[in-house]
């Protein structure tokens, strides 16, 4: 055993290889940020929750289990991308995580801007069709375009409808939030099929009840989750290029990973920190324990299967 803050720093000191052969999970990152419309940076966001994750430790005592005695996992390193090139990034992302699917390895991506999660869903419809989507965010990124460009962090969801990669029917948004161009921002989600909880009503239902409405919209239904660490209250995740006031608790922001137990999750991405505006590094600890949580609950599946 090694002081915790020596060594190349992966994520959770885990080791860095590029294979999905006998592994339940990889940890990778998407470094790509050329799609935003405001601050710039998050391609810095994978290497950021790098950095801090080695001070997680293996056993959760909230959920009670140690992650490492059900499943194992590896740092896979990065995919490749193309700086300014969106749609060649897709084309590569989506071939190297199909890779990391047909060996039926979970996924847990740490990006880069909101825009990766299109190349994402892309990769995971082929390998199990339309998915249900379990999106945390305070915006809904379900725009049509912006100064007319259809490919940004404000357009993947609303692509990934019209490509016909997510199930809409069994697919929910929570936390939306802050200032809007118009009312159509609000219903355009709804349109598009998607159930939605505004934080609003978030904070009047509660994450309990809100995390039972989420485990009966999406059911048995093959699952990803797109966490946007602004889903968070900036006072807790200042790190992020579009902060909205009024989000969750960093305790409450965990509590929505945790509750998704049970379902039929697939995969998940973690995107939008942003470490130049991420003061004494309160972002990157709250995004290496929410990931540190996704990994739990690959954990807890395994634990179920061997029941």
């Amino acid at each position: 055993m090694k002081p915790r803050y020596t060594g190349v720093r992966t994520f959770m000191r885990l080791e860095n290889i590029r294979t999905t052969k006998d592994v339940d999970f990889v940890v990778v990152g998407n470094p790509f940020d050329t799609a935003v419309s405001n601050r710039i940076g998050a391609r810095g966001g994978p290497q950021h929750i790098r950095n801090f994750s080695i001070l997680l430790r293996p056993y959760n005592p909230d959920q009670e289990i140690d992650i490492f005695d059900y499943c194992s996992g590896v740092d896979y390193g990065d995919f490749d991308t193309v700086p300014q090139n969106i749609h060649r990034s897709y084309e590569l992302v989506e071939e190297q995580l199909s890779t990391i699917l047909a060996d039926d390895v979970t996924p847990v991506i740490l990006g880069g801007d909101h825009s990766v999660s299109l190349g994402h869903l892309r990769a995971f419809a082929k390998k199990y069709g339309p998915v249900a989507l379990i999106h945390f965010d305070s915006h809904s990124d379900t725009w049509d375009n912006y100064f007319g460009e259809k490919y940004m962090h404000g357009t993947p969801f609303r692509r990934a409808v019209e490509e016909g990669l997510i199930d809409t029917s069994r697919s929910i948004q929570v936390g939306l939030r802050g200032p809007l161009y118009g009312p159509h921002d609000v219903t355009d989600p709804v349109d598009l099929g998607f159930k939605t909880i505004p934080m609003r009503e978030v904070h009047k239902l509660g994450y309990e009840e809100v995390l039972r409405q989420v485990r009966e919209r999406v059911g048995d239904a093959p699952a990803f989750v797109s966490y946007d660490i602004d889903f968070v209250d900036p006072a807790y995740a200042p790190g992020t290029g579009t902060p909205e006031v009024g989000g969750p608790t960093s305790y409450e922001a965990l509590e929505y990973v945790r509750g998704l137990y049970g379902l039929n999750i697939k995969g998940f991405d973690l995107v939008e920190v942003l470490p130049a505006y991420d003061h004494g590094e309160i972002t990157a600890a709250l995004a290496s324990a929410v990931a540190f949580e996704m990994i739990t609950l690959v954990a807890m599946h395994k634990r179920d299967q061997l029941k």
